[in-house]
């Protein structure tokens, strides 16, 4: 139990000595006389709940000095902690803890600070109350509304407090931070203190500015050295530029007569399509003209052809139709005549001829019959044949056999051929899948590298590539020979294994170890070697207790790798004692403690727990998961293993299956050798048998053919029979011919009175006819003409649209060229008007410009690159010139501004310092470090002398004691007193490490600062003060006492009753 009270003291009084007894902390502070000199910004009122040591506290502090006196671990700077987090000061300026968690009470969940300032009116009280909980949470609520933390900031920087200012608000576990403070934070935390923003901003605005100013006189420095290098590099190239554009030029000239020749091209092609298109329209006229002509001989010849139609009858129809018949049948009687008399002629004509062969047929009966008996010589003459037949059947069957074996080869070789398409199939399969598998194992090297082992790379190659120099099987790095399934188990295996471990080697031999080692020593890789150690390995097991509390499996069992990196992450990372559980886990984290569970993993924390050997208590750490980095893309580690033994025993097989097959190849190929030589000795045995067969079979044959022939010749009938019947048919012959030429006299007759009467008829359409074949003449005349005209026309119009499209065609290259503008037709104008001049003056330019050599192809377009450049940099400098010129006068009319003021600032935070130090009878003076226009090394510089004889120092820890720097602090701090605009001040055990004689003096000046109209609120904390100090009306005293006999006091305290009615 602790209790304090406020209470204004005598000079007589002495401080109360109390016991430290830690017990619980409640205690509730009453005014004993409110002052009523309050002013805006200051604190009236604390209230504290569960806050550090205190259950709950509630005081007064007075308008002046405060004087907070307590022993050690009382509760002096818990009041500290409260107005800095009540005021919206973060943990961090505090130096005790980063979270506001840690100042809740322990074994309380959440508490408050409630601060009450004075308003700008007397009768206005301002409370900000800040509700934090252990979990880090913090609520804000500002005279009885919550608001935001930046409504609370606003309120408070309205009255200029500032808890996180050294020369503000100085905490206990800050204070050696003061002394610390360089000449520029002095300034800064002065600027800040004295309450007027606008030097602050002034001095910021000038650094600003400065480093601008800085910057520009860079700038512009370094722009006119490139400038100058840039122009004297484009005066060197002057004279090849002007080469190369009189060549560009050149070229462009003849670019420009390329452009213009297409449309010359284009005009020669209008010319011509014009020239076409005048053919056109004239034979138009023609075969427009010929073809009247030619409708009106048609419609003549027309009437013409009717009228003799008119002239016509039945009766002329009649006659022609009778002598048409009897044309006819003259026609057929003649015809028939001329057949007799073919018969006639060629029966004549078979007398002859019997004559003739009579007289040759006895000669060619003699010359048969010799041929006939010489041939049946010859036969008897050839040999007997007699068929191979045994030897073919025996060489058949031996071609059969063979046949039969090689198909059988052929067979297997396809067989073997198949299987070894399908093992090359697999062997690629493999080769592709472990080309995946190196893939992922590029990641995961990409991922150690990011980790910090920047030449892993390097090492697995020069490894991989020396695998022949190593006794056993390496493996490595770790990474890549561990495969996790899921990425939880992945984290908890990451965070339990140290990432030497991951980058690490394992080899299994001490040589091939010490060999890696000195290899790989320069790619700071670890080399790990398994031991030799024969384990009996018990299958995992998981005891139903622990199942029930959420753990499900032992960190060793959730992975797979090669029994040797297995053996280093068990026997280096302690994964076998690392269990895993669920979320259920989080809750059971003691009672697993409890029963020797000193390592587990949960999807969120890492819980791990140990015994002390000194007090046997048992202590826990909680860390949080984070996600896994190294496994990216873990691959498994049994199937690459796998696949590499699969790929060997494929290579195996495919070398087997191509010797067998390269064997059952030439076995094939002997026997089809031998099966093709007995074929071509079965070949020759039939063809000469055939031959000899056919040889006797072609005698025999010409043998019979001649005795039939000799056969026919002897059966001829004789001459004077074969005459009589030829003369009989002739006499035939003859007298048909005779009734024929009867009939043809009679049908003459008829047929000549047919035409007279027919010639009668017709001799009125003569002249019709006559004028009919005069005008069908004529008009075929002009339709031959009209043809000639037409297809003429046809020609012309397909010559023109021949024309039109190359016109077309011409026009449409000659635009894609170029479209002709008004500029570019002027220029045209100026260039041969010709295809062969223009031709001619496009190769006499081109010549011209390749006749200008020069050895840098890029140099024109460098140097308009540099002379851009040049421009460009040109107006940066001017830019820059403006820019440096307004920065020079905003400088100027800032510094007109800022300077003076803190000039006159700095001399009387001087005076009353010097004055300070003299009255404690040592020297002291604070100066302006000014440094021209780097206003980033402004700075205040504190000097002291406290012996005499010596020179003023600067204020350091190097050359003043720590009670030395604690009273130029203090006095510091006194010398701003009346110059801040602050509402209070907070200096906490200052006067720490003081003589007697200083901090007496120390406390004369506070209480002499205090003591004025109108200064700052101030709170003192100390655990001590001097015996007879001197005490006016502006000191209060907050004693703060602890012990077990306190409640009585408290509870007194509580009533409004004083201290001497207690103490009797």
């Amino acid at each position: 139990m602790a209790a304090a009270t406020t209470i204004s003291l005598s000079p007589a009084m002495k401080r109360q000595k109390t016991t430290s007894e830690i017990a619980d902390v409640k205690f509730k502070c009453e005014d004993l006389d409110i002052d009523a000199n309050y002013t805006a910004g200051n604190i009236v009122e604390i209230e504290l709940h569960n806050f550090m040591t205190y259950d709950h506290i509630m005081c007064h502090p007075a308008p002046r000095l405060n004087l907070v006196i307590g022993p050690n671990g009382s509760g002096k700077s818990s009041i500290v902690c409260a107005i800095a987090l009540g005021l919206a000061g973060d943990p961090q300026i505090l130096g005790r803890a980063s979270n506001v968690g840690a100042f809740v009470k322990r074994g309380q969940d959440s508490g408050y600070v409630k601060i009450s300032l004075r308003g700008d009116r007397a009768s206005e009280k301002i409370v900000i109350m800040r509700k934090i909980s252990i979990d880090n949470k913090s609520e804000w609520v500002l005279n009885g509304l919550p608001v935001s933390k930046r409504d609370v900031i606003q309120v408070i920087q309205k009255f200029n407090i500032q808890v996180n200012n050294l020369t503000q608000f100085l905490p206990q576990d800050r204070v050696c931070e003061f002394a610390k403070l360089s000449p520029t934070q002095l300034l800064e935390e002065t600027e800040k203190a004295v309450g007027d923003p606008e030097l602050s901003a002034r001095h910021h605005s000038l650094i600003q500015k400065s480093r601008q100013l800085k910057k520009l006189e860079l700038a512009i420095k370094q722009n006119g050295d490139s400038l100058d290098q840039l122009e004297k590099l484009n005066a060197e190239q002057e004279r090849d530029v002007d080469r190369v554009r009189e060549r560009e030029q050149l070229l462009s000239k003849a670019d420009l007569m390329k452009k213009k020749l297409p449309w010359l091209k284009y005009d020669l092609k209008k010319m011509e399509y014009m020239e076409a298109k005048r053919k056109e329209d004239e034979s138009k006229k023609k075969f427009d003209e010929a073809a009247g002509m030619l409708n009106e001989l048609s419609t003549h010849l027309q009437e013409q052809k009717n009228a003799k139609q008119r002239h016509q009858g039945a009766e002329r129809k009649k006659i022609d139709d009778q002598y048409n018949q009897n044309v006819k049948k003259r026609r057929e009687v003649i015809d028939l005549e001329g057949r007799l008399s073919t018969q006639v002629r060629a029966r004549y004509t078979d007398m002859e001829e019997q004559k003739r062969l009579d007289s040759s047929r006895q000669q060619r009966i003699i010359r048969t019959t010799e041929e006939i008996d010489s041939d049946v010589n010859k036969l008897a003459e050839l040999p007997l044949y007699t068929p191979r037949t045994n030897d073919i059947e025996n060489l058949r069957l031996q071609i059969m056999e063979f046949d039969t074996i090689a198909n059988q080869r052929k067979l297997q070789i396809t067989e073997k051929e198949n299987l070894l398409i399908q093992k090359n199939n697999s062997l690629k399969q493999c080769c592709n899948r472990l080309a995946d598998l190196e893939n992922k194992n590029a990641k995961l090297l990409h991922a150690l590298r990011n980790a910090g082992a920047d030449k892993i790379h390097e090492a697995y190659e020069w490894v991989k590539s020396h695998r022949s120099k190593l006794r056993k099987e390496v493996y490595g790095p770790v990474l890549l020979e561990v495969s996790v399934n899921d990425r939880k188990h992945a984290a908890f295996l990451e965070g339990q294994v140290p990432l030497y471990i991951w980058k690490s080697f394992v080899t299994q031999d001490p040589i091939d170890r010490d060999f890696l080692y000195e290899k790989l020593k320069l790619f700071d890789i670890p080399i790990l070697n398994k031991r030799e150690v024969s384990s009996n390995t018990q299958p995992f097991e998981l005891d139903s207790k622990l199942r029930e509390l959420g753990l499900y499996t032992r960190l060793d069992q959730v992975f797979d790798a090669p029994d040797a990196v297995r053996d280093i992450l068990t026997s280096q990372t302690g994964i076998s004692d690392a269990f895993v559980g669920t979320r259920d886990s989080d809750q059971w984290a003691d009672r697993l403690a409890k029963l020797g569970i000193s390592n587990f993993w949960t999807p969120e924390s890492h819980y791990r727990f140990s015994i002390s050997r000194y007090g046997g208590h048992t202590s826990g750490s909680l860390d949080s998961v984070y996600p896994s980095r190294l496994f990216l893309c873990s691959s498994d580690v049994k199937d690459s293993e796998n696949i590499k033994i699969r790929k060997t025993e494929l290579e195996s097989a495919i070398s087997e299956l191509e010797e067998s097959l390269k064997e059952h190849k030439l076995d094939q190929r002997q026997l089809e050798d031998k099966a093709a030589k007995l074929r071509k000795e079965r070949d020759e045995i039939i063809i000469a048998s055939r031959h000899e067969r056919r040889k006797r079979e072609q005698m025999e044959s010409c043998i019979a053919q001649k005795k039939r022939h000799l056969a026919s010749l002897t059966n001829e009938a004789d001459l004077e029979s074969n005459s009589k019947k030829i003369i009989d048919q002739i006499v035939q012959l003859n007298a048909q011919r005779f009734q024929n030429a009867v009939q043809i006299k009679n049908f003459l007759i008829e047929g000549v009175l047919y035409k007279w009467k027919s010639a009668q008829s017709n001799m009125g359409l003569i002249e019709i006819d006559s004028k009919i074949a005069e005008m069908e003449a004529e008009y075929k005349r002009h339709q031959r003409a009209s043809i000639q005209v037409s297809a003429y026309f046809e020609q012309c119009k397909e010559e023109t649209e021949n024309y039109r499209k190359q016109l077309s065609s011409a026009k449409r290259y000659a635009e894609e060229i170029v479209v002709i503008t008004k500029k570019l037709a002027d220029d045209f104008l100026e260039m041969p008007t010709t295809i062969e001049e223009l031709e001619d003056a496009i190769q006499d330019t081109t010549s011209q410009a390749n006749s200008i050599l020069f050895v840098n192809q890029n140099i024109l377009q460098e140097y308009e690159d540099r002379q851009c450049k040049i421009d460009a940099i040109k107006l940066k400098q001017e830019d820059y010139a403006k820019e440096l010129k307004r920065c020079l006068s905003d400088i100027e009319t800032l510094k007109d501004k800022w300077l003076p003021t803190l000039r006159s600032l700095v001399s009387k935070i001087n005076e009353t310092f010097s004055h300070n130090f003299q009255e404690m009878a040592v020297a002291g003076e604070v100066s302006l470090d000014e440094h021209e226009v780097d206003f980033d090394k402004f700075g205040i510089l504190i000097k002291v002398k406290f012996r005499q004889g010596s020179q003023l120092q600067v204020l350091s820890a190097h050359h003043q004691s720590g009670g030395e720097r604690s009273v130029s602090t203090i006095l510091y701090l006194v010398s701003l007193q009346d110059l801040t605009n602050c509402p209070f001040r907070v200096v906490d055990e200052i006067n720490q490490g003081m003589d007697l004689v200083n901090e007496r003096k120390m406390f004369q000046q506070l209480v002499r600062a205090a003591s004025h109209l109108r200064t700052p609120q101030c709170f003192l904390l100390t655990p001590k003060l001097l015996d007879n100090l001197e005490y006016t009306d502006a000191c209060s005293v907050l004693n703060i006492m602890n012990g077990p006999w306190i409640k009585e006091a408290s509870e007194v305290w509580k009533s409004g009753k004083c201290w001497r009615k207690i103490t009797g």
